[in-house]
């Protein structure tokens, strides 16, 4: 009897280990029954009917990584270029996943490598370096649309590297010397023009300058002397004014007497002290008076007129 239990509770324990199933989070499992599609299990606990459901797919719904192996593509210029890269996909209809290819990341990785042969065919070296975008782009394009039929989208490829012959890096790296030299000598020709234009410039603008300085300081030293004339001439008219207006006082005639009397009699003592010189005396001095009169006279008239 107890053996009989035994073999009851280990009959009981297989049953519910085959009809209960519990699924990881962003898990599928397919359910055929009796051989025969019949489910999708989602995540969460989940009941079979044992010996005639079972669980004959498992599939993870998460994104996956696959390393694309390393090939060789021929560019449009029949250049050799050693290609690899990464495809990133996710299972989105399990069934398919399950039926509709017998391996479907074989199926992914053989479609991504003919398909990047193909958009490689299509561009020229140079061109493959310029527009890894581009070509990334049409092979998710041409994988996605033949990878529906295998409930797999891809989400993106990524080339990791391109690697042409060893002979085409030294051309290449040659040309880059070459542009780089050629972009220094242009600099450097820029350079000297700019600093000829610079020097050319500021020469002009000194001269300008220098001109507008001495026009100014001409225009200055015309006007200073202008200015000195004039206070020379208004100096000497003041000075005329007064000597006439002190004449027509009470007086003034005498005065202007006497001072051309004092300034004949110093003239003559200036000659008469002069080794050097001869002093013609005239023999009656009475012309002297005479010639001090009529000095006075002119005075006089000068007097009038200007009354």
């Amino acid at each position: 009897m107890p053996e009989i239990a035994l073999v009851l509770f280990v009959i009981f324990i297989i049953f519910v280990a085959r009809a209960i199933k519990i699924v990881p989070q962003q898990n599928a499992w397919v359910v055929e029954r009796l051989g025969k599609f019949h489910a999708t299990l989602s995540p969460g606990l989940n009941v079979l009917i044992p010996f005639i459901d079972r669980v004959a797919y498992k599939h993870s719904l998460k994104e996956i990584p696959l390393d694309v192996p390393s090939q060789v593509c021929i560019t449009r210029d029949n250049t050799q270029l050693q290609v690899d890269g990464i495809l990133y996909f996710q299972v989105t209809d399990p069934m398919r996943a399950s039926y509709g290819s017998s391996n479907y990341v074989m199926a992914v990785t053989q479609l991504a490598q003919t398909s990047l042969r193909s958009v490689i065919g299509k561009l020229e070296l140079d061109k493959t370096f310029e527009e890894r975008d581009v070509i990334n782009a049409q092979v998710v394009s041409a994988i996605d649309e033949a990878a529906l039929n295998w409930g797999v989208k891809v989400l993106r490829y990524e080339i990791k590297d391109l690697t042409p012959p060893k002979e085409i890096l030294q051309a290449m790296q040659r040309q880059i010397t070459a542009e780089r030299e050629k972009r220094a000598l242009i600099a450097a020709s820029e350079g000297r023009r700019q600093e000829q234009i610079n020097i050319a410039t500021g020469e002009r603008e000194a001269f300008i300058a220098r001109s507008e300085g001495e026009k100014q300081a001409a225009i200055n030293n015309a006007q200073g002397e202008a200015a000195a004339i004039t206070a020379v001439a208004d100096a000497t008219a003041q000075a005329i004014e007064r000597v006439a207006a002190a004449i027509r006082q009470p007086g003034g005639h005498d005065a202007v007497q006497l001072k051309v009397a004092e300034r004949a009699v110093d003239a003559y003592g200036k000659v008469a002290s002069d080794a050097n010189s001869t002093l013609i005396v005239p023999s009656n001095m009475t012309e002297v008076s005479a010639l001090i009169t009529s000095a006075m006279r002119m005075i006089q008239v000068g007097g009038k007129s200007s009354a």
